[in-house]
């Protein structure tokens, strides 16, 4: 019988039972969850069924799905026998390793990880992507015992990633966000003559596939609450400069609030002004710009385990920073002293 005291991933299903024993790491998941995270490349189908004919106990006990493990528990896993055709793709999927990473560390300590995300680098793997920041950090850090991404950025945006280093922490970091007690600020360039000091957003948004299966959002008036606060930072010759306050985490909400307003963000390939791109990204542009301008740049919240204020900034990105030189070089042009 194989006891552990940690959450380690088996290389393989094991060949006989397997006690393990829930430590604060791990306390508080549901132990569905546990299992998918601990017994890598064994079918969801395969362990549901286990859990529903007994043969996965917690404490000696019948568990249900969604039942959550405290500190102490001790889970009983039985001997694991997968199809060999399934262990073979697991096998060739664990070869696919992610690249060991590190990202420009904002802050840290034993429960939370703070790092300056770069634009065209996704969070996490899925939809077509092999790997993402977190597995890379994953791999960049062998040895900690916990690494979970707290909230999430597109693709294309850069700045401030949260990750939790501590169950604890994530669960408390997911329930500042649920109470919208997380301050989250944005800045964004756009293409638009822009005139209020500040202007509030409400429309509601929808979530939705495109044929290609990526994800997209829309106006809708069936969709989820979303509210943005749009704060005018500096103006440009047909652009300007907005710091833009999250009320809600929607799907792309920034990007499709200020679509609506009819003020694309610059360098926006999928709600943007897709002509403005291109001009943008010539070798020749004046100005230029080759990403999208929309950067994490603020976060305010309450420390996940003494509760004390943190604030955390990331600086503009050399590209954003030089785009707005740039802009402003034109604008010095056009209005000499």
């Amino acid at each position: 019988m194989m006891r552990s005291t940690t959450q380690p991933t088996l290389q393989e299903p094991p060949r006989r039972v397997a006690m393990i024993e829930i430590d604060d790491l791990c306390a508080g998941q549901r132990i569905d969850n546990f299992l998918f995270r601990l017994c890598k490349g064994v079918p969801k189908s395969h362990l549901y069924r286990l859990l529903r004919n007994g043969e996965i106990r917690i404490n000696k006990k019948r568990a249900d799905c969604s039942q959550r493990l405290a500190q102490g528990d001790w889970v009983r896993i039985p001997p694991l026998r997968i199809a060999q055709r399934d262990h073979a793709q697991a096998l060739k999927q664990s070869h696919r390793l992610p690249p060991a990473a590190d990202f420009p560390v904002l802050y840290e300590d034993d429960h939370l990880l703070a790092v300056d995300k770069p634009a065209g680098i996704a969070v996490h793997g899925g939809s077509g992507v092999s790997f993402g920041i977190i597995e890379t950090l994953r791999r960049a850090r062998p040895h900690a015992p916990f690494l979970e991404l707290a909230h999430r950025l597109d693709r294309e945006t850069s700045g401030i990633l949260l990750i939790a280093k501590k169950r604890s922490a994530l669960l408390h970091l997911h329930a500042q966000i649920r109470a919208q007690q997380i301050d989250k600020r944005y800045l964004a360039c756009v293409r638009a003559n822009w005139r209020a000091h500040r202007r509030v957003v409400t429309a509601p948004l929808r979530k939705y596939l495109t044929a290609a299966g990526e994800r997209r959002a829309c106006m809708h008036p069936d969709g989820r609450e979303a509210c943005t606060v749009f704060h005018l930072v500096k103006r440009y010759a047909g652009y300007a400069l907005l710091e833009a306050e999250l009320k809600t985490g929607r799907t792309h909400q920034i990007r499709v609030h200020l679509a609506h307003c009819g003020a694309p963000i610059a360098g926006d390939d999928k709600y943007g002004d897709f002509a403005l791109n291109r001009a943008l990204a010539r070798e020749d542009a004046r100005p230029r710009l080759q990403r999208m301008f929309l950067h994490a740049y603020r976060l305010c919240l309450q420390h996940p385990a003494h509760g004390t204020p943190l604030e955390l900034t990331a600086p503009l990105p050399g590209a954003c920073a030089h785009f707005l030189n740039q802009l402003e070089a034109a604008c010095l042009k056009a209005d000499p002293i």
